[in-house]
């Protein structure tokens, strides 16, 4: 299953809400926080974000496995709620190819983008805290890495 995140910033060219997220206004997520609906949630970028519990709670319950993604703060605090969860970083060959990346979808000033770089340097410091590292340079690889991740946790031992 695909954890669909909820965010109060607005969407994007091509975004569908309850597809690419959740789109709630700011008193909705605050209701939501206040009422511990969230495994996880931050501000990010002048805009809020969280992991609604409730489908990843039904999901895991009926055997599921749940992939979300998020940022090195979710991903620790989702793994202090959910010991069992198992953490994949992925990482980029080189910052000047993150660059390149976040240029290319010309979604961000220069000074959001700078903000950007500066805190994907800080993640990437910590991605030893995660269980398993992908690089995310060749899209096909880097999917069948993660996919032989999923496949070995989904596995039950014999």
């Amino acid at each position: 299953m695909w954890s669909v995140s909820a965010t109060t910033r607005a969407p994007r060219a091509g975004e569908v809400d309850g597809r690419d997220y959740h789109f709630i206004s700011p008193e909705a997520f605050d209701n939501l926080i206040t009422a511990d609906a969230f495994l996880e949630w931050a501000n990010v970028y002048d805009h809020q974000y969280g992991t609604l519990g409730r489908p990843i709670d039904l999901a895991r319950a009926e055997g599921r496995s749940v992939l979300m993604e998020l940022d090195v703060q979710g991903a620790l605090a989702v793994k202090a709620r959910i010991p069992d969860a198992v953490l994949v970083f992925l990482v980029p060959r080189d910052e000047a190819q993150l660059e390149e990346r976040l240029r290319a979808r010309g979604t961000e000033d220069e000074a959001t983008l700078q903000r950007r770089l500066a805190a994907a340097r800080e993640e990437m410091a910590q991605a030893d805290r995660f269980d398993h590292v992908v690089e995310n340079d060749v899209l096909d690889r880097a999917v069948d890495q993660v996919a032989a991740i999923l496949e070995a946790v989904s596995t039950p031992e014999e």
